[in-house]
């Protein structure tokens, strides 16, 4: 038998889960996108400074390299007695002796076999060519090149067009590259040199060094240069984050706390408002149903005595709710003024003297200052009262009422007030703070909210830690006065 099922149709309920926007989030997209944006930026730093500090060590290892070689060329010939002075450039080639007869050979021989000897021996060198115009190879450290023709080589066409030194580095010996047979193969790095020598006339280029170094003091320093550079982008890339990251969190935490104020501040108003209606509206119902019924206590037989005591006490009790409710959202307009802290606690325990004595409280409190705070006497006061009252309704089976104070730091002050009592779970130790919840048969759940209030409009701050079955402790932090 086939049944008909029906579609599913959303409800109300499932269209608003649905459509219902996440808050924007603003600590995770800042932690993320200025993270990326940031490490972007340092990387391509990083670069930049990398390609920048191995470019001009090389070209200024090429620059030194070059004028020691032109000033080696200059001195071989000066050091040698040839008739009308013929340049390093002019002489270096075996294949053009025949060319100047007016050359001693010898001399010319001599000094190219020692400008050659001073090629080979330079530092660091893995391996010198040599080339003629027509880039044959006249002279290299490797016997096995001389003689050799390069066709394509980019670097040397460019260093006999525009007769320029010319270097470059690499990492790794292109094995299709004639000119890079090393004897010895470098380990790392090498570079390339390409340094011209002139004729007489300096116009026209004779012949081009080729020098392959592979300079291991050079690589050495460029590395911790590297390192450097990297440990300080990195270390100062993330100083950015931290710092902007630490600016932005405070941001989301007081726009937080601003929202949350702003929202309770509006639930206060909005509670304000209609409290007072509800407050105006039943006091006078309320002392009509008094009077009446103590007009009707004096009528009254013996038979409907009790009932009549209950309708007055039901009614006390709800005239102290309207009092309490009026009294805990009215604005708190007063300025604060210097109060000595032990004298308002002391009144406090005066004014529960017979309470404390019924309910078997013992109390310890045993000041050693006279601390002068930020505050409002009447306000004070009645903090205090709120919190002794609580205390001591806890306390119904007896216990000790601790009063300590605690100096916080040169301008603050705490006061810390335990009982023994029955405590709170954790659920309701999250739920103490907020307008209308109370643990207390008859009670309002007005109380600790007022109290809230109060001291964070003289700009102190209370704290309150309770274990079920051990007590509860509230801290109260005061500002001390200047």
């Amino acid at each position: 038998m086939n049944m008909y099922v029906p579609p599913h149709r959303p409800e109300d309920g499932d269209i608003r889960l649905s459509t219902r926007k996440q808050p924007f989030n603003l600590l995770r997209w800042f932690s993320l996108i200025s993270m990326a944006v940031i490490a972007t930026v340092a990387v391509a730093l990083g670069a930049v400074s990398t390609q920048f500090v191995i470019t001009e060590s090389v070209q200024r290892d090429a620059l030194l390299t070059a004028q020691f070689i032109q000033a080696i060329a200059s001195a071989e010939v000066r050091h040698v007695a040839i008739p009308h002075i013929r340049t390093m450039g002019e002489l270096v080639d075996p294949r053009q002796d025949k060319d100047f007869p007016d050359v001693d050979p010898a001399a010319r021989a001599n000094a190219r076999d020692e400008f050659l000897d001073h090629i080979a021996n330079l530092p660091d060198v893995i391996l010198a060519n040599v080339y003629a115009p027509d880039r044959t190879v006249i002279w290299s450290t490797n016997p096995a090149l001389m003689g050799t023709r390069i066709h394509a080589d980019e670097d040397l066409d460019h260093a006999f067009e525009f007769q320029i030194p010319v270097s470059a580095s690499y990492h790794n010996v292109d094995q299709g590259r004639m000119e890079q047979k090393f004897v010895v193969p470098p380990d790392f790095i090498f570079i390339e040199n390409y340094i011209p020598l002139f004729d007489a006339d300096g116009k026209n280029v004779t012949a081009m060094v080729e020098i392959y170094k592979e300079p291991k003091d050079l690589i050495t320093r460029i590395e911790r240069g590297l390192a450097l550079i990297w440990l300080a982008t990195a270390l100062g890339g993330g100083l950015i984050y931290l710092g902007l990251y630490w600016i932005v969190r405070r941001a989301a935490i007081l726009l937080a706390q601003q929202q949350k104020q702003l929202i309770t501040n509006e639930t206060f108003v909005a509670l304000g408002e209609m409290s007072s209606a509800v407050a105006h509206s039943l006091r006078n119902p309320l002392a009509t149903i008094r009077s009446s019924a103590e007009l009707a206590l004096e009528f009254d037989s013996g038979s409907a005595h009790k009932n009549i005591h209950d309708i007055i006490g039901q009614v006390d009790r709800m005239s102290k709710w309207v009092r309490e409710l009026l009294q805990s959202l009215r604005p708190l307009n007063d300025d604060p003024e210097p109060v000595n802290l032990v004298a308002a606690i002391h009144d406090s325990l005066t004014a529960f003297e017979q309470q404390i004595a019924r309910a078997k409280v013992s109390v310890v409190f045993n000041p050693r200052q006279t601390p002068m705070v930020l505050s409002q006497s009447v306000q004070l006061t009645q903090i205090l009262n709120s919190l002794m009252a609580n205390a001591l309704e806890a306390m119904d089976k007896g216990g000790t009422l601790t009063v300590t104070l605690e100096p916080t730091d040169a301008r603050g002050v705490c006061v810390v007030l335990s009982d023994t009592g029955k405590g709170m779970n954790e659920e309701q130790r999250n739920m103490a703070f907020r307008p209308f919840f109370t643990t207390k048969a008859g009670g309002l759940g007005v109380g600790l909210v007022l109290v809230k209030r109060i001291m964070e409009r003289f700009g102190g701050a209370v704290a309150l830690g309770s274990r079920e079955g051990e007590g509860t402790s509230v801290r109260l932090s005061f500002k001390l006065t200047p």
